[in-house]
């Protein structure tokens, strides 16, 4: 059975929720969720790796009922990542196996990058390495139209926009290109989201304000309008160079993180194996449990 309502309270002063499945000793195998999503995201992979792993999936600073504290400086990228490491600590063990998505992805690259030693595997799914991110927000005319929505979403009040009539436009951010509603966005699974995107932050501010600050925190970003693509961040490969063995799960048909964001992967991950899932999109986690989950076994083996 998964157990949620759990709470971690982690020396940072940040409360981070938390879900589980399996015995606590077992090795740990984290599942980190992405925008604008929760731990309940993971649930079919919970109930897959919770016998075999301590399977763990939190809730991130800034959404559900972890800490959301106010301000755009308590979401840089730095924070985000010490909060895994502190929280892999208070479970009682020094590194864990974790498959991440999404902004969870970014949080896990940088986790591999700069701490790989709490680092077993990691697991990516639809998620960009940020050196490669960086290259095509600065160079790639396709991509920064793919990712046009960040600097939207970096606006202040968007949060106001998203929430307005019922979440309709956040929403949409599910919806496939000129289509409806998913079928795996159920009526339940709408409840879920909704009381989600509905919970204050501290100090009463907008429910949805920590997740979208995490846009807002990064340094990578489409270059604005009247802004020298020069004043996008650049990094340098060799800084960014993963150790730790990786698995790459990719939905193929993903709008905004294009197939190409896998071009040139190998060059700065040393241990690499892709799989594509061809229909599927940025969700495929929901699209795809089984096969998702068939593959993530494959990665822990």
């Amino acid at each position: 059975m998964i157990i949620s309502e759990q709470f971690a309270l982690l020396p940072n002063h940040i409360r981070l929720h938390y879900a589980s499945k399996g015995e606590q000793g077992k090795p740990l195998l984290l599942f980190l969720h992405g925008f604008p999503e929760a731990w309940f995201a993971w649930k079919a992979q919970l109930e897959k790796f919770g016998g075999a792993f301590f399977a763990v999936a939190p809730d991130l600073r800034g959404y559900n009922l972890s800490s959301k504290p106010v301000g755009v400086d308590q979401y840089r990228p730095k924070l985000l990542m010490q909060d895994v490491a502190l929280f892999i600590e208070y479970l009682g063990y020094e590194k864990a196996c974790i498959v991440a998505h999404d902004w969870g992805g970014a949080v896990a690259w940088n986790l591999a990058i700069l701490q790989p030693q709490l680092v077993e595997k990691l697991i990516i799914i639809n998620s960009p390495h940020p050196y490669l991110f960086m290259r095509a927000l600065r160079e790639n005319p396709a991509q920064q139209r793919a990712s046009a929505y960040m600097n939207w979403l970096r606006q202040e009040e968007s949060e106001n926009a998203l929430s307005k009539d019922s979440f309709k436009l956040l929403e949409s951010f599910f919806q496939r290109s000129g289509g409806g509603m998913p079928a795996w966005y159920t009526p339940p699974l709408q409840a879920l989201y909704h009381a989600a995107w509905s919970i204050p932050g501290q100090q009463q501010s907008h429910a949805l304000s920590g997740s979208i600050n995490y846009y807002r925190a990064s340094p990578l970003h489409p270059p604005l309008k009247d802004e020298a693509i020069s004043a996008v961040i650049e990094l340098k490969p060799e800084d960014w160079q993963v150790q730790v063995p990786t698995g790459v799960i990719w939905g193929e048909q993903d709008i905004a993180l294009p197939i190409d964001l896998l071009r040139d992967l190998h060059t700065v991950v040393k241990n690499l194996n892709i799989k594509r899932i061809a229909e599927g999109t940025h969700w495929v986690v929901h699209e795809h449990p089984q096969l998702v989950n068939e593959y993530i076994q494959q990665y822990l083996v």
